[in-house]
């Protein structure tokens, strides 16, 4: 199991889960929806988290549909109601055997961004699809994340350095916050056909729901930005400014990147 700064077993998790869905999941959709999907389609959602899309595209598929929800620890997912199409899986995308075979459709949202086999990932997940089947990874380009609005320079300083250092903590683990601007370019390589991507942004205020992603990922890599320098002050100024209507920073882009096995 790759090392992931992020863990799903701490008890933030589904603070972060919530973030993702409501800022995220309807960009998630339309573009799942430019895949043609339709009733009776296959479908594996990688790295499900708490399962909303997974119960979305369960609608769209119906009842003549499957779609599998894969997780290293599904048990967030597990405890919500889900239409009796879906069918959740504890799984490690790396090392363990396929999930299934023939997928019309494999969706996968800020997985392989987090995992150094990436490449290697990326090829599995091609080889499971079904010919003219549809794979779609929506990945962040962290290093995008400007400062829209501030209280004064020192505020913008502060989450700089503090973003940097999160970032750095993400490097050592083997994530790529760069991943979601390289992804058609690997998908292309992994001679998938129509590739195309579409990429999301917005600004996040002070106090608003987005900003909160800020929150929860400092909160959960705390311990790993202490032994870089941050210190608890800083950290208690960082979050003060997350809650300051005076200060907005640009969300992460979310590019959603889509190809066609041949």
């Amino acid at each position: 199991m790759s090392p992931y700064l992020f863990d799903n077993k701490d008890d933030r998790t589904p603070d972060r889960f919530s973030v993702l869905e409501s800022c995220y999941d309807p960009f998630s959709r339309r573009q799942l929806e430019e895949t043609g999907l339709a009733r009776g389609w296959r479908c594996l959602e990688v790295g499900g988290g708490g399962g909303s899309l997974g119960d979305w595209l369960a609608e769209r598929v119906g009842p003549e549909g499957e779609v599998t929800v894969t997780d290293l620890d599904p048990r967030w997912a597990e405890s919500r109601p889900h239409p009796p199409n879906v069918h959740l899986l504890r799984h490690d995308i790396v090392n363990d055997p396929p999930p299934g075979a023939s997928f019309d459709l494999i969706h996968a949202r800020l997985v392989l961004l987090h995992l150094p086999e990436r490449l290697d990932v990326l090829d599995r997940l091609v080889g499971i699809l079904r010919p003219g089947g549809w794979l779609v990874l929506d990945e962040f380009d962290l290093s995008w994340t400007p400062v829209l609005a501030a209280p004064d320079a020192a505020a913008v300083s502060l989450f700089e350095r503090l973003h940097s250092a999160l970032l750095t903590q993400l490097e050592k683990t083997g994530a790529d916050p760069l991943w979601g601007r390289r992804t058609l370019a690997a998908m292309t390589r992994a001679d998938l056909t129509d590739v195309t991507c579409t990429t999301y942004a917005e600004a996040w205020p002070g106090g608003g729901t987005g900003i909160g992603l800020h929150r929860v990922n400092m909160q959960q890599a705390t311990s790993a930005l202490r032994t870089d320098g941050v210190t608890n002050e800083e950290l208690t100024r960082f979050y003060a400014l997350l809650r300051d209507p005076a200060f907005a920073v640009n969300s992460y882009p979310l590019t959603s990147t889509r190809g066609r096995r041949r």
